[in-house]
């Protein structure tokens, strides 16, 4: 899954992706996250969220494994400048 960042309810999406996932399933991913670099930063609220490529609120990366670790019993998370990937085990 890539694009996260666009759901405008990202806390519903986390809930319903959880939900839909079989038991020892795997959600793997990556969207962006706030607070690495400030040019991206600048560019995803002045270019993405004005054209509507990209909808608030974001998440920092220490905000992404918390969520993420409290809802999967398995993840392994890393960056790549703003965005973050991962791979979660139901």
């Amino acid at each position: 899954m890539n694009g996260f960042h666009a759901f405008p309810d990202k806390e519903k999406a986390f809930i319903e992706i959880k939900r839909v996932l079989k038991n020892d399933g795997v959600f793997i991913g990556c969207f962006y996250i706030k607070g690495i670099t400030k040019r991206t930063d600048w560019f995803v609220n002045n270019i993405f969220v004005k054209n509507g490529t990209f909808t608030p609120p974001f998440y920092n990366k220490d905000e992404v494994a918390e969520k993420l670790k409290t809802k999967y019993k398995e993840c392994e998370l890393w960056n790549v400048g703003s965005i973050i990937c991962f791979k979660c085990k139901k």
